[in-house]
């Protein structure tokens, strides 16, 4: 993996406004200023996820909100207002797209046979299988295959609850109820948080290197698939296409390492 330099806290305009409490209506208009260049970068950078009812404007304006409910509620000295912000206008259109998030049982039918022939053709080949080997073993063509990839995109993520032995699975704890108060760093939580990030690590570590590549630079330097797609001289939705076809094959990585953990635990 590359590894990503922290960006600057000026680079998407947004200055750390340090406001008291009470905000009166001129200094809410200038906050609002000062994170719009934020709000429509983060809507750029989430446009791969978009539904075809929803534009970027859309979710700008989503971000908007989120901003104005950050600034009702915000309470001096227990966040600084930029991080709290940051959250909520984030938060605010990923829970928009959330909403709108409606897959087909087609779609998710061919979503998963991808998945299927993707842990099959490493399992066989000891390796990352290429694009025409995938589209090959589930006999239909390279376009089909790829339309797929597209078809997929803001369909497919990875969750905090892929990381948990149990897997997300119907009938085990929920391991968001389980989740201590974010202020309080128990040495059972920093084990668990650094296992997660290392197992994430490793199985990024056995991607092709352009999806690794990819990765780094759209999760760790927070790039847009746009700008995303000028380093790597790929077109846009080639971009999105890869992303996608990243995310299955780690979707695929974890289900063969929970089904590897259950074997071992009922192994004992």
């Amino acid at each position: 993996m590359i590894r990503a330099k922290r960006k600057d806290e000026n680079e998407k305009g947004v200055m750390p406004p340090m406001y008291s409490t009470a905000m009166s209506e001129e200094e809410k208009e200038q906050v609002i200023k000062e994170f719009l260049p934020l709000i429509k970068y983060t809507a750029a950078r989430l446009a791969w996820r978009l539904p075809p009812s929803l534009t970027i404007d859309d979710l700008a304006c989503v971000g908007l909100m989120g901003l104005m409910d950050a600034l009702e509620k915000f309470e001096q000295g227990r966040s600084k207002l930029k991080t709290y912000a940051e959250f909520r206008i984030k938060g605010a259109m990923l829970d928009e797209l959330r909403a709108m998030d409606w897959v087909p049982r087609s779609l998710k039918k061919r979503i998963t046979a991808v998945k299927e022939a993707h842990g099959e053709l490493e399992r066989e080949l000891g390796r990352a299988p290429e694009d025409e080997e995938v589209a090959g073993a589930m006999n239909i063509s390279l376009d089909e295959y790829y339309k797929t990839l597209s078809d997929a995109n803001g369909s497919v993520s990875l969750r905090f609850e892929d990381f948990d032995a149990n897997g997300g699975r119907e009938g085990g704890p929920d391991i968001m109820e389980c989740i201590p108060d974010v202020r309080a760093e128990s040495p059972f939580g920093l084990v668990e948080t650094r296992e997660q990030k290392e197992m994430l690590a490793r199985l990024i570590g056995e991607l092709a290197g352009k999806e690794q590549l990819l990765l780094s630079l759209y999760y760790w330097e927070e790039m847009t698939m746009k700008e995303i797609g000028k380093v790597m001289n790929l077109t846009e939705g080639r971009v999105c296409q890869i992303h996608t076809q990243a995310l299955i094959r780690l979707k695929a990585k974890l289900d063969a390492e929970q089904k590897a953990k259950v074997c071992t635990a009922r192994g004992r």
